[in-house]
């Protein structure tokens, strides 16, 4: 049993050598100040990527504290201020970002997906004064004006950022040629360009920033009930991007001669801390890809220029290593590929590794953590299926539905300990005071935790399926699903069974048209005991997905 209060933290024995047992979360002020020490570092490095345009560290330095005093003199935002961002992977992005950052203000990341009705809501429960948003989603912003406290809008629009004539022309073939830019009207609208003037440089006032100052208000949730803002600070921040590179300190760094591919949207905090923030340390240009579900076009991306380090989500790998384009690069450079935001299924894994030569690492996160929890050791040599071990400064106690901390390898609510974790929810102490009890994270996943450390989670604690009293995981009968042949994507689900409460049912895209529910069964009944093999099974062309790729499995719940 282990000790209620934690301590006894197992898993130091299992770190990889070289790795800090604890961080120093106090010895970087502010993100502002690690964001300039990284600017002296590598000024004249390549620091982000896009269409094969390049900017140097150099350059994201001058027009960020542009934008900063464009923000602070122009706009009047003060201190504490929020500042809305809704654009995919693009170079104004960072720029943007990094300039709120450094004018004092607080970041507000939106999904340019939302509609008029979810982006009025993050704005006005954010109380955003400002936002800058790609010109492709500015008539949603038109619509969500009026019930919100936002005054500037700055719009930019997908070639803003490149060089001479490629610019005008991708403008001009985005908005009248493939015709992705609805009608919109805002009258006091400025342009991006026109805000990162070099006259604002000089007007730039460097603010005063120290830990318990709000960086982020990333909101969450959305797929369960209204979204939430998670108030991460500075030190919050700080933290995971410590205890990131603590982790990632047995890399070769001077072994890395490709980039970090940035597949997954910035606006999203796995992006926003592992590549964004992590990487821009380590000194390797951040691939942007402005479209990942494009899998031709990021292939192409892919091949235009070595990469070292890749992130994603299952469906990302999964897509991947369908593509014989992508089977067909140069994995000489990739030494890395890091999965989160979901389970990582090992039929997918070993595939991966398979093509690509390198492992998959899966890690694990929310955002309410910044979002890093638990990473595999970076130099597995193949997938064990847990998501890893707690990283640096971090702990974690799995506990049982009265709160009581349970025994090795016993399931239950994992919660978490850490200097990572966030303050709480914007203005809704409730909600903060029902996840965090006592200086502990509940997370509302369960899970089980071994002798030598490695967490292993068994499912969302919404997601389980409950059959004549018996729990059934989903991830687990996708697992055994998805290394069936044949099959391209697998979500499961519980539907109603009456007097039994629920029946698995199983929703597949396949790869073979030869495939049938009778295989999939009987391959089920032969892994699986035989309440969790599924009762129904769907075969459908695709899987409802968020923004990031993660497989909602609520809206195939919901569906009448």
């Amino acid at each position: 049993m282990r000790k209620e209060s934690g301590v006894d933290k197992i898993w130091l024995n299992s770190y990889e050598e070289g790795v800090s047992k604890d961080i120093n979360p106090d010895s970087v002020p502010s993100l502002m100040h690690y964001i300039e020490e990284c600017f002296n570092e590598h000024r004249n490095k390549t620091c982000y990527t896009n269409m094969g345009v390049d900017l140097s560290y150099d350059q994201i330095d001058t027009m960020s504290k542009a934008f900063a005093g464009f923000l602070q003199k122009k706009c009047q935002l003060k201190k504490g201020d929020r500042v809305a961002i809704m654009m995919p992977n693009l170079l104004q992005y960072p720029i943007a970002m990094i300039g709120i950052l450094r004018a004092g203000l607080t970041v507000v990341n939106v999904n340019p997906l939302y509609t008029a009705r979810e982006l009025t809501h993050q704005l006005a429960d954010s109380g955003a004064k400002a936002i800058v948003v790609l010109q492709n989603f500015a008539h949603t912003v038109e619509k969500s004006l009026p019930k919100t406290d936002v005054k500037h809008v700055i719009v930019t629009q997908i070639g803003d950022l490149f060089p001479g004539l490629k610019g005008h022309i991708v403008n001009l073939v985005v908005k009248y040629i493939k015709k992705m830019v609805p009608a919109w009207n805002i009258p006091q609208a400025i342009s991006f360009n026109q805000t990162i003037n070099a006259s604002y440089i000089q007007q730039y006032e460097r603010p005063d920033l120290n830990g318990s100052d709000i960086a982020y208000l990333q909101y969450t949730g959305g797929t369960t009930g209204v979204s939430k803002g998670a108030m991460l600070t500075h030190r919050n921040m700080i933290s995971n991007v410590l205890q990131a590179t603590a982790w990632i300190s047995p890399l070769d760094r001077n072994n890395l001669h490709g980039g970090i591919v940035t597949a997954l949207p910035l606006y999203h905090i796995f992006s926003l801390t592992a590549n964004c923030l992590t990487f821009l340390k380590v000194g390797i240009p951040n691939i942007l890809i402005t479209n990942p579900r494009d899998i031709p076009g990021f292939v192409k991306e892919l091949k235009r220029q070595p990469f070292s380090v890749l992130t994603g989500v299952n469906t990302l790998f999964n897509a991947l290593v369908h593509n014989e384009a992508f089977k067909q690069l140069d994995f000489s450079n990739f030494r890395f590929t890091l999965g989160g935001g979901m389970s990582v299924q090992r039929a997918v894994a070993e595939q991966w590794q398979k093509v690509t030569g390198v492992p998959l690492v899966e890690a694990y996160g929310l955002t309410e953590a910044c979002p890093a929890v638990t990473i595999n050791p970076i130099k597995n040599k193949t997938f064990n299926g847990s998501i890893g071990l707690p990283i640096p400064s971090t702990e974690v106690k799995i506990v049982d539905e009265n709160g009581r901390e349970v025994s090795i390898g016993e399931a239950g609510e994992l919660c978490v300990r850490g200097p990572q974790v966030m303050k709480g929810y914007w203005n809704q102490p409730d909600k903060t005071a029902e996840v965090i009890i006592d200086g502990w994270l509940y997370t509302g996943d369960m899970a089980t935790i071994d002798q030598e450390g490695f967490v292993r989670i068994v499912d969302r604690k919404k997601d389980i399926i409950i059959i004549s009293g018996f729990n059934v995981y989903p991830n687990e009968v996708e697992d055994v699903i998805a290394s069936l042949s044949g099959v391209k994507e697998v979500a499961v689900v519980g539907v109603d069974a009456g007097v039994q409460g629920e029946k698995v049912k199983a929703f597949i895209v396949k790869s073979d048209p030869n495939l049938t529910a009778e295989k999939v069964i009987e391959h089920c009944r032969i892994e699986l005991t035989n309440y969790k093999v599924p009762k129904e099974v769907e075969f459908r062309d695709e899987l409802p997905k968020t923004n990031v790729g993660k497989v909602l499995r609520r809206a195939l719940r919901e569906e009448k």
